[in-house]
Order: C-alpha cells, then structure tokens, then sequence
C-alpha cells in the first residue's frame, strides 16, 4: 500500500510539474528578464531580412522584428550575425535564446526546436541565367548543378529535386555562380529574390518557377522554453493587431506578407 501511495503521489507530482501548457519548471522567460537582454541570432547578409545600409547599421525585416518582440517582452535585444549554417546550432547550445533569421518551419527542424507562431510567409523561387531554356520547373533540377547556403531549406529543395548542389554563404554568392555558369541555378526566398533583382538592377537572371503553397517564417526556440514561447506570440500577436508587423512588411518586401 505504501508503495503504491508512493507512486501515486510521484505521479501527481510530475502532472503537477507539466502543468498548463506543458511548461514543467521551465525558467527561460525569467532568466531573460533576470538578465535584461535576449540574444538574438541572425545572418545580417541576407537582404531585406538582415543586411547592413549605406551607413553601415544593422536592417532589416527581421531586426526591426526581434528588436520590437525585445521591446515588448521588456528586455535588451542583443544580436548577433552569424553564417546561417551555424545559426541553429547556436540556439542548440545556447548561444542564443532565439534565431530570427526568416527560418522556415519544418518537420525535421520541428524534432529539434519549438517554433513561434508564424511572423511572415513567403514563396521559393526558381533562378537561372536569361538566355537557359532547359530549366522551367523544379523537376527540370534532376542531374543539373544549384548553388545555397548549407542546411537551407532552398538547399534542400534543390537535392529533393535531384540537382547536385554547391554550399555558398551569401545569396550574391549564388547569383554571380548562375551568372558565371557555374552552376545551373539558385534556390532562395521570393522576397529576396525580388529584392536582389531590384536592387541591383540585374537583367542576366530570370526566375521559372515559384513554389505553390507559402512558406512559413517563424522564431525557432530550444524545446521546452514554453514561457518564451508564449511571451513570443504574444509580442508577435500583439504587433499583428496593431499594425505594426504589417508596416514593417510592406517597409522592407513593399507588401504585407503577415497574413497567409
């Protein structure tokens, strides 16, 4: 009888621990407030989600965005720009708390990380050089060379469509490598994509394909951090309905993406 009173209060205890919403014991709220600041991890080359101006200041989408979900939880946003194959490794370790990085939700990074409620969505596009008529679909990919960055989800793509794909940092990386003949195409987000093209005037690319179902953007974080999870979607909730995360937007892609 005492043993089994011992195991049930064991499992009271344990109910008790996972609590409402699952938070258990859950601290990573608290100790962000305890220490005044989140860190934050994001590429800051990745035009117009994180890039540097004329002046040299850190921009961006996804800048303005962790520095106001910072703003609202009551804390410092401290960034950090990091290569994007090292990002989620970082968060991993604890180097950072979040990545805001136009992270895409999957499910394999969906094994590894909790993710925020989506901040933006967005399409894949398809890029090759002007005067390439073998390539018109994603498919046309099979036996054919791209270049992306390492672990992207356009990386990815790119191997899931049979192409032999190159590793590079940057997204002007990958475009002088489809310009150059390098490599075949290039895999990236449309808002980049369209940024890229617009802001350098560049007439040599053209893209073919576009993904049908939007992509979701959202905040990757170590599983388990529930109560920053929450305050997350809250700030992003919050931002939604009152306009700023569409203004936001419709400064840095010159639409509102916030809404599927």
């Amino acid at each position: 009888m005492k043993k089994l009173l011992t195991c049930l209060l064991a499992g009271a205890m344990a109910l008790s621990l996972v609590g409402c919403g699952g938070s258990g014991s859950d601290d990573s709220l608290q100790r962000i407030k305890d220490a005044g600041a989140i860190n934050i991890g994001l590429e800051g080359d990745w035009q117009p989600f994180s890039y540097h101006n004329e002046n040299d200041e850190l921009v961006g989408y996804d800048v303005e965005v962790a520095k106001e979900i910072a703003k609202r939880i009551g804390v410092e946003a401290k960034i950090t720009e990091a290569p994007w194959d090292g990002l989620l490794t970082g968060l991993s370790t604890g180097v950072y708390d979040i990545v805001v990085n136009g992270v895409d939700v999957t499910e394999e990074r969906q094994k590894t990380f909790d993710f925020s409620d989506p901040y933006a969505y967005d399409h894949i596009d398809l890029v090759v050089k002007n005067d390439n008529s073998d390539i018109t679909t994603f498919d046309d990919l099979k036996g054919k060379k791209t270049a992306n960055s390492t672990g992207s989800t356009y990386a990815e793509w790119g191997t899931k469509h049979g192409a032999e794909v190159s590793n590079v940092p940057t997204l002007a990386e990958t475009m002088e490598l489809v310009l150059n003949g390098t490599v075949d195409a290039t895999i990236n987000a449309d808002t980049s994509v369209q940024d890229y093209l617009n802001t350098t005037g560049e007439t040599g690319l053209k893209i073919v394909a576009k993904s049908d179902e939007a992509t979701e953007y959202a905040i990757p974080i170590k599983k388990g951090s529930y109560s920053l999870r929450e305050a997350i979607n809250k700030a992003i909730a919050d931002m939604r309905s009152d306009g700023t995360l569409a203004d936001l937007s419709k400064k840095y892609f010159g639409a509102d993406l916030t809404e599927k």
